[in-house]
């Protein structure tokens, strides 16, 4: 999954924030790929669309180091978006925030460990890490809850919809009370029984 944040005038601009599901199977271990497909899908419809709901930034922060800067500044190059200017952010040998090393236009910045201007960057990188985070748990919890429901014998789309409906989670289901499991919509006693056993044997 890849994660895209905002921030503006007025600071983190939520309402703009974007979780990118990779789509191209052979991306999906391949960081690089992955980023490239993240931002030609981006850009690409900034550059289509007609109301401009998706604006061009003043900056691309890009989490990674020389080889995602590179394969971020070819992305969009490849879109004919040559002046919007990219930083790659890198951390440090092991891993610790406050020694990062910035990658823009084929050279490479440091800024002193107090200076103001490297604060903001960490803020947004970790901003960015935060959300993807949250998305990736989002995802897996989904994940679950379908996967669960899934194995039972005999509980198709129908069913399986009327149950998350109705509980809100797979989980919610696995600690219902047969009752509750069969004063659903569409789950007659037979199938509610399934179900219980399922959770409970």
């Amino acid at each position: 999954m890849g994660a895209l944040i905002a921030y503006g005038d007025e600071g983190f601009v939520k309402k703009r924030y974007r979780k990118f599901n990779i789509k191209i199977k052979k991306n999906e271990q391949d960081d690089y790929g992955m980023m490239k497909e993240v931002l030609t899908r981006r850009f690409k419809r900034a550059v289509q669309e007609k109301d401009n709901y998706l604006t061009f930034p003043d900056l691309v922060l890009i989490d990674g180091g020389k080889g995602q800067y590179s394969v971020a500044r070819e992305s969009l190059n490849e879109l004919g978006l040559h002046e919007i200017p990219i930083i790659a952010i890198a951390k440090g040998k092991f891993r610790n925030s406050g020694n990062e090393t910035f990658f823009h236009n084929g050279k490479e910045y440091k800024f002193n460990k107090n200076d103001p201007t490297l604060f903001f960057l960490q803020r947004i990188r970790d901003e960015s890490h935060r959300f993807a985070i949250s998305a990736h748990r989002a995802k897996r919890k989904r994940g679950i809850s379908k996967s669960l429901l899934d194995q039972i014998e005999g509980i198709g789309s129908i069913r399986k919809r009327a149950l998350l409906n109705h509980f809100g989670s797979a989980r919610a289901v696995e600690s219902a009370s047969l009752d509750e499991i069969k004063s659903v919509e569409g789950v007659e006693e037979k199938v509610a029984n399934k179900i219980y056993n399922f959770f409970h044997d």
